[in-house]
């Protein structure tokens, strides 16, 4: 899936706002920084269950001598031509202004799905000025106030309903295929090793390396055969703090990457060993999950560290201390330079896809789980107790189980991470989030 949703305008509108409220308590790539107007940030959100990828621009000025300005022009123009859906913000209390005029021609030359959205619509009498928009010339025109939220459900199910790809949940669409190769992408940080590993594994210098972090600049596919398994093999830029960020083109980078972790099945994130696990590297780990993909954690550069006895366990609890709860990944130590275990890194890869793709029958399902249930049952809440009945895996791109039950709001979150856990225990899941949905019986 690789749905991205725009939200573009002049400074001050209230982008970021939004923003937050559309990722809000999510792990973005980058942690929303309120009054840098400079600054890209990108997150993961979903209306209804429909997942989208969202990116808060820099506000847009025209004719400005500042450098900042003129790079987030640039950007906006690249964000507007790789985005899916855009969302136009405006000011309603301010009404229409020149630089909205201005944007407006750079949107219908775009060719996308726009919708003004006038916020600070904070009472039915400011709703009153929507109608000024009218002028702009676009039909989709949205009132909300995106400090509160209101008007943001109705914009949003309009919003869904333009996105190319509606792909929900633990649901299979019914033009849903099954790729004809599965696609593995290597992903992190610049200056990593991923350019290094992909001319290692294909034995050609396919992609340009230097000692320069950011010389990938684009997401570029290989096929690769291994293991009787044949594969598209992703290599991606470098995914960098937004206060990294400073070229167009490393913005529209940035962007790329994140559509190849979104059309992957698995992602090998590569740290750097001498760097350690950074928040970073957490942040493009967060969003792996977010997407629901398969991933392996290839920690390159081990031959530069000075070991000790326990070094390689120190760095391995460190890591999935800062992972949970979901640490059942691979985590494999090696060295690009050295070849030393790159090979299992792309074993361990296509297990993870395997895994990824694992059919539990019901039967098999319902003879682990009912038991165990009925053992340690979920802990009453507020005086009621939950029984759960029937356990079955849903269809879709990755592994997702519906507990039903008498009582599905009642069960609490310990008690599906204990289920979870099982889960994991009895069937092979290693290296691939999953999803436990409780419904009415």
């Amino acid at each position: 899936m690789s749905n991205i949703v725009a939200i573009v305008g002049r400074p001050n509108v209230g982008k970021s706002t939004f923003f937050n409220r559309l990722a809000g308590g999510r792990n973005a790539i980058v942690d929303p920084t309120s009054g840098v107007t400079r600054d890209r940030h990108y997150g993961k959100s979903d209306w209804n269950g429909v997942e989208f990828s969202v990116i808060d621009t820099g506000g847009y000025v025209d004719n400005s001598d500042d450098v900042f300005e003129g790079e987030i022009k640039k950007q906006v123009m690249l964000a507007i031509d790789e985005a899916d859906v855009i969302l136009f913000m405006v000011d309603i209390k301010e009404g229409v202004t020149g630089m909205d005029e201005d944007m407006c021609v750079m949107l219908r030359r775009a060719k996308k799905p726009v919708f003004v959205v006038a916020n600070k619509a904070d009472n039915y009498k400011s709703l009153d000025d929507i109608h000024d928009f009218h002028k702009l010339g676009f039909e989709k025109l949205y009132g909300i106030s995106a400090m509160s939220g209101s008007g943001t459900g109705e914009l949003l199910d309009d919003v869904v309903k333009e996105l190319p790809e509606k792909y929900i949940p633990g649901e299979l669409s019914e033009n849903t295929e099954e790729p004809t190769l599965p696609k593995i992408a290597i992903v992190g940080r610049p200056n990593a090793g991923k350019s290094s590993l992909v001319n290692l594994l294909l034995g050609t210098e396919r992609t340009i390396v230097t000692p320069e972090p950011g010389t990938t600049r684009d997401s570029t596919h290989s096929h690769y055969k291994y293991f009787d398994l044949e594969f598209q093999l992703i290599d991606t830029a470098g995914i960098r703090k937004k206060s990294k960020v400073s070229e167009n083109i490393e913005f529209y980078s940035v962007m790329r990457a994140i559509r190849s972790i979104e059309s992957s099945d698995v992602c090998i994130l590569m740290v750097d060993a001498e760097r350690g696990f950074e928040a970073q590297d957490l942040n493009i780990f967060s969003l792996i999950e977010k997407n629901h993909k398969g991933v392996v954690i290839l920690v390159n550069k081990w031959d530069l560290i000075e070991k000790q006895t326990n070094t390689h366990k120190q760095f391995e609890e460190d890591i999935r201390s800062k992972l949970a709860p979901f640490a059942d990944v691979p985590i494999i130590f090696t060295s690009v330079l050295t070849k030393q275990r790159v090979y299992k890194a792309v074993e361990s890869a296509v297990e993870v896809f395997r895994n990824r793709s694992r059919k539990i029958t019901t039967s098999q399902l319902n003879d682990f789980f009912l038991p165990l249930i009925g053992a340690l049952p979920p802990p009453a809440w507020k005086g009621k107790f939950v029984r759960i009945k029937f356990v079955t895996q849903l269809p879709g791109r990755y592994p997702a189980f519906a507990f039903f039950c008498n009582l599905p709001q009642y069960v609490r979150e310990p008690y599906k991470r204990f289920l979870e856990n099982k889960l994991r225990e009895q069937f092979n899941f290693s290296g691939v989030p999953v999803e436990i949905f409780f419904r009415q019986k």
